[in-house]
């Protein structure tokens, strides 16, 4: 399932792209599909070994393009090791919500992308999200946990004062939203309860089919309800001075 439309970034092969909290590997998957030089990069160091697998499985398999590179780091998000204007783009899902200094995050998102570069940054939608918090602690409130919920004004606020112009933005995933409201109403770590296991068959039964009539019903949701919201950036190729 990804969050990030590679074609609405523009995303073309030999790009050199990191994946910035790239914990399983989604997005970083589909950018070695489509050619890119992609680093996972994660502080996770045994999730990017299952990610390192893959990688090498794909190249196997033959899924990549000859001569395109997949590789993952393990690291610290508010100190990269990499060289400054490093990265042609820059993914950044999931991540930011997580991290109590968000915005020394975003600065370093910028210093290694290329002026010029395109970055996308999501996180959690604010209303589906309030309701998630306001149906259960548990939801959120545990080590490695959302700490903070952000409205679309705050978020590129932050990313434009970290020297980045957001584009436009894309809201996605509404169809998980019930299911995630569900999860929490009857408690996030309750597995057994029927209603959220039927409603995760009906989920797994859309990503398998993509039957038009809940890919027109997503569409349609999707400013509403979106799980999460994608906003596209790019960087400047001069700085732009700020007040």
């Amino acid at each position: 399932m990804l969050t990030v439309n590679f074609d609405e970034l523009g995303v073309r092969p030999g790009q050199r792209v990191l994946d910035m909290g790239a914990g399983a590997g989604r997005h970083a998957f589909e950018l070695y599909r489509r050619g890119a030089e992609v680093v996972a990069f994660d502080q996770d160091a045994g999730e990017l070994e299952n990610v390192a697998t893959m990688f090498a499985a794909m190249e196997h398999e033959g899924e990549a393009p000859a001569g395109t590179s997949a590789t993952t780091v393990a690291g610290d998000a508010l100190q990269m090791p990499f060289p400054d204007e490093h990265f042609d783009m820059v993914v950044a899902s999931e991540i930011m919500e997580h991290l109590p200094e968000d915005e020394k995050a975003m600065h370093e998102l910028v210093r290694v992308l290329k002026p010029g570069g395109r970055a996308v940054v999501t996180v959690p939608s604010w209303f589906p999200e309030r309701v998630c918090w306001a149906l259960s602690d548990t939801y959120h409130a545990n080590e490695g946990g959302h700490v903070r919920i952000y409205t679309i004004d705050e978020l590129e606020g932050k990313l434009g004062n970290a020297g980045l112009v957001p584009v436009f933005r894309r809201h996605a995933h509404a169809l998980h939203s019930p299911y995630w409201w569900l999860k929490c109403a009857v408690g996030p770590e309750n597995n057994d309860h029927p209603l959220p296991q039927a409603y995760h068959r009906l989920l797994v039964w859309d990503m398998m089919s993509r039957p038009w009539i809940t890919r027109f019903a997503e569409e349609l949701l999707d400013p509403v309800i979106g799980k999460s919201v994608a906003v596209y950036l790019s960087k400047p190729k001069v700085a732009v001075p700020r007040a």
